[in-house]
């Protein structure tokens, strides 16, 4: 139905690496076109895809430069940027509704792992319960716009753990004693501590990968996204202020800073002199970045070099998986 330079076309535009490609042929149906040549599996106990693709790719295209020098593609980028989402969105979802994504929302490539955790908040104050609706109703629609934007190279929700990483990240940060568990799914205001440590991951993680993103699709919902993360992070971080949790959260900017580095990058909501900070960045008032190894490093819940654990028990989904290769 479709002469060949056509097919091309759409493989180039929906796909960025080997795999991708590979991933895109074969969805399609379209392998036995010969119109692309030939040039991840999630760690541990992640279940297998093809053999095809349990391999970083050989040869890609690459759109973008890493610290260290590596050339990553842009949809690879996104798709590691979807494991964030899902999570988020699980979260929030959860929080809101007490449900999470709806099976059409979560396959893809790699095999979709399940959900531990997570129930309906008993809000009991209309504002708080609001800003977890709105903000669960963003983070499914970014989810869904990662995945349409990705089309047939997109990866599939990994396993995500809402119980005991919660309860490990509130240990670290010293809300709950050794062996405690916290629940961010049992009031107000845990519900709020719990969004803290996504929020401003999200936020650093979308501006770290924003400069070596080159596709004006890609970089255009990526920005969108990170807009919006922002308005998120905000809205949290004053509220828990409001709320005269800033202590807490200032504990767990601290737990994270131990996660991601020697550097001293994290920000709570107490500043200096009484001050509070709504945006956490440096003197221009530019936020700033985290690397794809700082952000598993963060979600992993783990400072050294490590491809699994915290809120992704079995590791994340795509080509960039583990903390010490980005």
């Amino acid at each position: 139905m479709f002469g060949n330079k056509l097919v091309t076309s759409m493989i180039d535009r929906s796909a960025e690496t080997g795999a991708d490609r590979r991933s895109f042929l074969r969805t399609a149906g379209l392998a036995g076109l010969g119109v692309a040549g030939a040039g991840a599996l999630g760690a541990g106990g992640a279940s297998a895809a093809s053999a095809a693709d349990t391999n970083p790719p050989s040869s890609a295209q690459p759109n973008g430069q890493t610290a260290n020098g590596e050339l990553i593609s842009d949809a690879t980028i996104l798709n590691f940027a979807l494991n964030l989402e899902y999570l988020e969105a699980e979260f929030y979802s959860h929080a809101a509704y007490g449900r999470g994504l709806a099976s059409g929302d979560i396959g893809g490539n790699y095999n979709v792992g399940a959900v531990s955790g997570g129930s309906r908040v008993p809000f009991k104050t209309a504002s708080v319960r609001k800003i977890a609706e709105d903000i669960a109703n963003d983070e499914i629609a970014h989810v869904r716009l990662l995945r349409s934007v990705l089309g047939s190279v997109k990866v599939s929700r990994p396993q995500i753990d809402l119980v005991g990483s919660f309860s490990a990240a509130a240990q670290a940060a010293g809300l709950v004693g050794p062996g405690q568990r916290f629940n961010p799914f049992a009031d107000e205001d845990s519900f709020l501590l719990g969004a803290f440590l996504f929020e401003d991951v999200g936020v650093t993680a979308y501006k770290g990968a924003a400069p070596l993103i080159s596709n004006k699709t890609y970089l255009e919902a990526a920005a969108g996204i990170l807009a919006f993360e922002a308005y998120h992070a905000a809205t949290i971080r004053t509220t828990i202020v409001a709320r005269g949790k800033g202590p807490a959260a200032d504990a767990i900017s601290n737990a994270r800073d131990s996660l991601d580095g020697p550097s001293d990058l994290d920000q709570g909501v107490d500043g200096p002199n009484g001050s509070i900070i709504v945006a956490p960045g440096d003197a221009n008032g530019v936020a700033f970045s985290r690397t794809f190894g700082q952000v598993l490093n963060v979600v992993f819940l783990n400072p050294g070099k490590t491809n699994r654990g915290g809120f992704f028990p079995q590791g994340v989904n795509g080509d960039i998986r583990s903390s010490d290769k980005h």
